[in-house]
């Protein structure tokens, strides 16, 4: 390889390590989280999802769950749609500093 091959490879080559070590790598290992902590959940387990609906697993399915919100009250969910929430419940729940309780 000429010197003038490698002048023009060696940014791209380092464009692409860091685009692989800064970008891509990360994501992967949060995908891989992801995933394994949705084929962890089961029966019992409190989960919140993406719409801030907090429950109690009552049945899982492949691509879907039953959430127990309340005594008497079950809804479908998609299960991709779920994380798990340790220790916290709806009374947790507050608004972000500033923001305005009485603002519709």
């Amino acid at each position: 390889m000429s010197p003038e091959t490698l002048g023009t490879l060696g940014p791209i080559v380092v464009m692409v390590a860091i685009f692989y070590f800064l970008l891509y790598r990360p994501q992967k290992k949060q995908q891989s989280r992801r995933r394994a902590m949705l084929d962890s959940l089961k029966k019992g387990d409190q989960v919140i999802t993406i719409g801030g609906i907090y429950g109690t697993i009552e049945e899982i399915g492949d691509k879907s769950l039953k959430l127990k919100i309340s005594d008497g009250f079950v809804i479908d969910a998609a299960r991709e749609k779920a994380r798990r929430e340790e220790g916290a419940s709806p009374e947790d729940a507050h608004l972000p500093q500033g923001a305005d309780e009485g603002a519709a």
